[in-house]
């Protein structure tokens, strides 16, 4: 069974990593342009949700629209194409909240929050941006959603500390914000209130390890680039990447070390 919880939470990252080129790519540009509505070669996307959910290439062109790409709409954006990676990242990212968590009741939030979280990284990546209408549901959905797992036996977590937990980390890093708005966007206090609540489930020491493993990542990834001479130390990076994957850091380890409730 546990294996099959796997396979399962593997099929589901690939599946909606699927889904997660199209709305990543109208995502990605500059905060004064409108979302882009049509494919490369100029076709607009049509399908449910107004477009927003489909194929991650044109139906009409074949073009497959450039992941995590700044460029504008042309048809040849010069963009490596990386649709094929997406699915494969989401569905190893899913597998492994699997393994760790086991047949809890949080593992359903996990799950859904995980596509998001990829597609806001290959949105914050491309232009360093992290829309409100991703970050904003992406906070309350996870933190209804966890209201209702403590609800249901089995589970392994704190929804008051969850949802404290999203407050301080939204503070932390809103105080960051005053401090230093050049150097951390607005966009990063409001994804910092949905990792906060996510990592907070799992008790305070949780919420530590994984604010402290993104700004690790993104020190690191920063000094990378200052030692290639690829970047100064006044050059802007995308942290959200960073946040989300310290914070995957943060719930695998927590999920695997929690005690469910009886």
């Amino acid at each position: 069974m546990y294996a099959t919880l796997i396979a399962v939470a593997a099929l589901w990252g690939a599946v909606t990593g699927l889904l997660v080129p199209r709305p990543a790519y109208r995502l990605s540009v500059e905060p004064d342009e409108p979302w882009r509505d049509a494919c490369p070669a100029g076709h607009p996307f049509t399908g449910p949700a107004r477009g927003w959910l489909g194929a991650p290439r044109c139906t009409a062109c074949a073009v497959a629209v450039p992941v995590g790409s700044a460029r504008p709409a042309t048809t040849d954006t010069g963009a490596p194409d990386r649709t094929a990676t997406v699915p494969v990242v989401t569905a190893l990212v899913c597998a492994a909240l699997a393994a760790a968590t086991g047949p809890r009741p949080e593992l359903v939030v996990w799950l859904l929050a995980a596509p998001v979280a990829v597609l806001l990284a290959l949105v914050d990546r491309a232009v360093h941006r992290l829309p409100d209408r991703l970050t904003l549901p992406l906070a309350a959905g996870t933190a209804a959603l966890l209201g209702v797992a403590a609800l249901l036996p089995w589970h392994a977590g704190s929804w008051p500390t969850a949802l404290l937990g999203g407050l301080a980390l939204g503070t932390g890093y809103f105080v960051l914000f005053l401090v230093n708005p050049s150097g951390m966007g607005f966009g990063d206090v409001k994804l910092a209130l949905a990792l906060g609540v996510v990592l907070g489930w799992y008790g305070w020491g949780v919420l530590f390890v994984g604010a402290f493993a993104g700004f690790l990542f993104g020190a690191v990834y920063g000094f990378a680039l200052v030692a290639l001479r690829r970047a100064s130390r006044k050059s802007a990076i995308p942290f959200g990447p960073f946040m989300i994957g310290g914070a995957l850091v943060g719930v695998l380890l927590g999920a695997f070390a929690a005690v469910p409730a009886a």
